[in-house]
């Protein structure tokens, strides 16, 4: 069977709480594949053999562990949240861990971490979209 390939593609809407999943399961993928490459990086597993890597403690463990667990988390709580609760706790997480990767990677030099800005800058991007998405929530129209 043949389709008339003038005719345009159907472009369904895609819910707002799907939109936010899918971004935040972006950026946990994003946020793996950089830590994943770090390991790549010239000493760093000797580093974490030594205990001398940047987390060299229980309480920085605590509180990489504590910043990760966010964006995996925002990933199903953007599908069960309530839309007011929902779009407060995107909004602020976004800003966070948008203000946080700036942070992160204008502490970097680009000649020896240039995968980590990379992925830094593609972070940033996904956070300030799931920010904007949660800015922009649909209101419920009335009939």
């Amino acid at each position: 069977m043949m389709t008339n390939t003038n005719q345009p593609l159907q472009n369904n809407a895609i819910d707002i709480k799907i939109k936010l999943s899918a971004l935040w399961t972006s950026l946990m993928f994003c946020y793996i594949y950089c830590d994943y490459f770090e390991l790549y990086s010239s000493g760093k597993i000797d580093s974490m053999i030594k205990g001398t890597s940047m987390l060299d403690s229980p309480f920085k463990v605590f509180l990489a562990a504590l910043m990760m667990s966010v964006p995996a988390l925002m990933i199903s709580l953007s599908l069960f949240l309530k839309p007011a609760a929902n779009r407060i706790l995107n909004i602020i997480f976004s800003l966070f861990f948008a203000c946080l990767l700036t942070l992160i990677a204008f502490s970097l030099d680009f000649e020896s971490h240039g995968f980590y800005i990379y992925f830094a800058v593609i972070e940033i991007s996904i956070a300030l979209f799931i920010f904007y998405y949660a800015i922009q929530w649909p209101k419920q129209t009335l009939n």
